[in-house]
C-alpha cells in the first residue's frame, strides 16, 4: 500500500490554496497606484509646494531631474503635495534622498502621521514608511524636508502607493479663452469656468506664465510689437487638464502712455536721483542748477514729519551753517522751473532713513495730504516720492491678504496717495522707493499672521503698490543696504553683483506668489513702471556694483544677453531705467553712475 499518496494530495491542495492567496493578493495590488504627482521632478516643481526648492540635473537618482532644497534661517526647505486617498486604506510612501538630515513623511493621515529620515546620506538612500488612513480621510499631505543650517538636500523618485482616491480624472480643458486690453507690455486674458477646477495655469508660447484661482489673468513683462500665443489649463486634486485652444495677441508698438511716461512725460529710459536738499554729509551740497541734464527725475531729500504719528510733513532746506554754498529760496525755485522747462521732473521725497512716518489715524492721513500739498504748491513740484523706511509700514498679525489690507498705517497711506493723485490729476508723478525687505521679501514671508515670528515689515509695501498700481509712475526698489533675498529660482541672492539686481527686478516684472501662496499672486508691474535702485558709489551705501555689473544687469533684463546664473522669465526692452542714491554722491565720484547710464542708453 502506497502511504505517500495522501501526503502528496495534501501538499498539492495546500500549494493550490497558497497559489490562490498569492493570486488574490496580486489582483488586489494591481488596483493600487502611485498617487504622487511628478515624484521624479521631471516637470520641475509642478505638483509640489516648496519653501526653498528648485530642480537640478545632477545629482539625480533616475531620469533627468531631482529636487534640490536648501534650508536657511528658520526654514527647513519643505516640499509638499496633497493627494487624494481612500479612507481606511494602507499606503506606502517611499523615495530616494541624499544629504544630511533628510526627512520623508506624511501628515493628515487620520491615524498616526509618519515620517522617516536619514542622518547622513552621501549617496542616494532609499527611505520608506507605511500608514493607514482614518475612516473618513480623503486627503493626505506627503512631504520631504531638511534641517536648519545643514546645507542642501536632494530627493527623487518619491512615490505614494495605495488605493487611488476617487476617479483620479483631471478636469476638462477650459474653453472660451479670449484676449483683451492689449498694451505694449501686457495682455489681459479671460476664459470660461471649468466645473470642479481649483486653479488655472496660463501658458505663454508653451511655457508656464502664471497660476490663478479665477478665470482671468493679466500677463505682463511682454515685448512691444510682438505676437504671443496663450493657452490655459484647469487643475484639481487629480491633476492638470489638457491645454485649451490657443489665442494669439500682438502687443502694441509702445506709442502713447505705455512707453513714454504717458501724461507724466518721462523719456523712454530715465535716470532718477536723490538730491540732498535738507541736510549735509560727506558728499557735499549740490545746487539744483548744478544738476546735469542727464537726470530726468530729481527727488528732493527729504520732507520729514514733525513727529512719527502727526502726519505733518515739513521740508526745511539745508541751513547755510551746514551748507555754505546753499542757494536762496528764489534761486532754488527758479532752478526747479528751469529743470521743468527742460522736461525734467522734480519731486518731494517723504521719509528717508530718519523720517519715520506712521499714519495711524485718519486725522494724521488728512494732515499728511494737506502738508504735502503745501510743499508741492510752494515749490511748484511735479509730484511725490514715498520713501518710507524703518517701521513706518508694518503689518498687523492678522493682515495676510495684500489685496485687502486692514493695518491702519497702510490703509491710511493708500487713501492719502489716492487723494493726492486725484487732486493733481493725471500729470502727477508718483514714485516709491521701498527696500527689498518691504517688497521682494514678501515672496517668502508676508507679515506675521501666516508665518509667526517673522518681521512684520516683510512685504509691507505690497498692499500699497497693488492698490496704487494704476496710479504709480515708478517703483524703484532700493537694491542696497539689504540682506540676502530669495528670488523666483528659490535661491538666496546677495548684493554686490548683477545677479542680485536681475533677480530682484525679474520678480517685479514677472509677479510672484506672496508668502509662497500660489493662490495669492502679486501681479507683475509694467516695465515702464520699474527703475532699478543702486548706490552711486562705495560711499553711498552697501551694495555698490561696478559700471560693468550695471551694464550686465541692463543687458540681461532688456536684451537677455550677458546674463549670469539667474534665468529671467522675460525680456523687457522698455524697462524704465535706473535710480541712485544719490546725485550728490555721484558728483563726489566724478559722475560715474550718470556717465555709465548715458553711455548705455545714449
Amino acid at each position: 500500500m502506497d502511504r505517500t499518496r495522501p501526503l502528496v494530495t495534501f501538499l498539492a491542495a495546500t500549494a493550490l490554496a497558497v497559489s490562490g492567496i498569492t493570486a488574490l493578493s496580486s489582483a488586489a495590488r494591481a488596483a493600487d497606484a502611485d498617487l504622487a504627482k511628478n515624484g521624479g521632478f521631471e516637470s520641475g516643481l509642478t505638483g509640489w509646494t516648496c519653501s526653498a526648492g528648485t530642480t537640478v540635473t545632477s545629482p539625480v537618482h533616475s531620469g533627468s531631474a531631482a529636487l534640490q532644497a536648501t534650508p536657511a534661517g528658520s526654514d527647513n526647505a519643505q516640499c509638499a503635495q496633497t493627494v487624494t486617498v481612500q479612507p481606511d486604506s494602507p499606503y506606502t510612501l517611499s523615495g530616494y534622498v541624499r544629504g544630511s538630515y533628510v526627512y520623508l513623511g506624511a501628515s493628515g493621515t487620520g491615524t498616526t502621521d509618519v515620517s522617516t529620515w536619514t542622518q547622513s546620506a552621501p549617496d542616494w538612500q532609499h527611505l520608506t514608511t507605511t500608514f493607514r488612513t482614518g475612516p473618513s480621510t480623503t486627503k493626505v499631505t506627503i512631504y520631504t524636508h531638511g534641517w536648519y543650517g545643514t546645507g542642501a538636500y536632494y530627493a527623487d523618485d518619491i512615490t505614494l502607493t495605495g488605493p487611488g482616491g476617487g476617479t483620479q480624472q483631471a478636469p476638462a480643458a477650459p474653453t472660451g479663452l479670449t484676449a483683451s486690453s492689449v498694451t505694449a507690455s501686457s495682455v489681459a486674458l479671460s476664459w470660461s469656468s471649468v466645473p470642479g477646477a481649483t486653479g488655472y495655469t496660463v501658458y505663454r508660447d508653451g511655457t508656464k506664465a502664471q497660476t490663478v484661482t479665477g478665470t482671468s489673468a493679466t500677463i505682463g513683462g511682454l515685448t512691444a510689437s510682438t505676437a504671443y500665443s496663450f493657452q490655459v489649463t484647469a487643475s484639481d486634486d487629480a491633476g492638470e487638464s489638457a491645454k485649451s485652444a490657443a489665442v494669439t495677441a500682438t502687443t502694441t508698438s509702445g506709442g502713447g502712455g505705455g512707453d513714454g511716461g504717458g501724461s507724466t512725460g518721462l523719456p523712454t529710459h530715465a535716470l532718477v536721483g536723490y538730491l540732498h536738499s535738507s541736510f549735509a554729509n560727506g558728499s557735499g551740497y549740490t545746487r539744483m542748477a548744478d544738476v546735469p541734464d542727464s537726470w530726468d527725475v530729481i527727488d528732493l531729500a527729504f520732507g520729514e514729519p514733525t513727529s512719527p504719528t502727526s502726519g505733518d510733513i515739513r521740508f526745511n532746506r539745508c541751513p547755510v551753517t551746514e551748507c555754505p554754498n546753499v542757494e536762496s529760496d528764489a534761486d532754488f525755485k527758479a532752478a526747479i522751473k528751469a529743470k521743468q522747462a527742460a522736461g525734467k521732473k522734480v519731486l518731494i521725497s517723504i521719509g528717508g532713513q530718519n523720517g519715520q512716518v506712521q499714519l495711524t489715524t485718519t486725522a494724521a492721513r488728512d494732515t499728511f495730504v494737506s502738508s504735502v500739498s503745501k510743499i508741492i504748491d510752494q515749490y511748484g513740484l511735479d509730484g511725490l516720492d514715498v520713501d518710507f523706511e524703518g517701521h513706518s509700514l508694518s503689518l498687523n498679525t492678522d493682515d495676510t491678504d495684500f489685496k485687502h489690507p486692514t493695518t491702519p498705517v497702510i490703509v491710511n497711506l493708500i487713501s492719502a496717495l489716492k487723494t493726492l493723485k486725484a487732486k493733481y490729476g493725471s500729470g502727477f508723478v508718483l514714485t516709491m522707493a521701498p527696500e527689498t525687505f518691504f517688497v521682494q521679501n514678501g515672496y517668502q514671508f508676508y507679515g506675521t499672521g501666516k508665518w509667526g515670528g517673522q518681521d512684520p515689515r516683510c512685504g509691507a509695501y505690497l498692499p500699497v503698490i497693488y492698490a496704487l498700481r494704476d496710479d504709480l509712475t515708478l517703483l524703484h526698489v532700493q537694491d542696497y543696504n539689504s540682506g540676502p533675498i530669495m528670488g523666483l529660482d528659490n535661491q538666496y541672492h546677495s548684493m554686490g553683483g548683477a545677479d542680485f539686481h536681475i533677480a530682484m527686478t525679474d520678480m517685479l516684472l514677472t509677479g510672484f506668489p506672496v508668502a509662497g501662496d500660489q493662490n495669492n499672486v502679486f501681479p507683475p508691474l509694467r516695465p515702464d513702471q520699474v527703475a532699478i535702485g543702486m548706490p552711486a558709489s562705495t560711499n553711498a551705501g552697501n551694495g555698490y556694483v561696478s559700471p560693468a555689473e550695471v551694464t550686465k544687469t541692463l543687458d540681461c533684463l532688456t536684451k537677455k544677453t550677458n546674463c549670469g546664473s539667474y534665468a529671467t522669465h522675460g525680456t523687457w526692452p522698455t524697462l524704465r531705467g535706473l535710480m541712485t542714491w544719490s546725485v550728490n554722491w555721484d558728483r563726489y565720484s566724478n559722475w560715474e553712475f550718470e556717465k555709465n547710464f548715458d553711455a548705455y542708453f545714449g
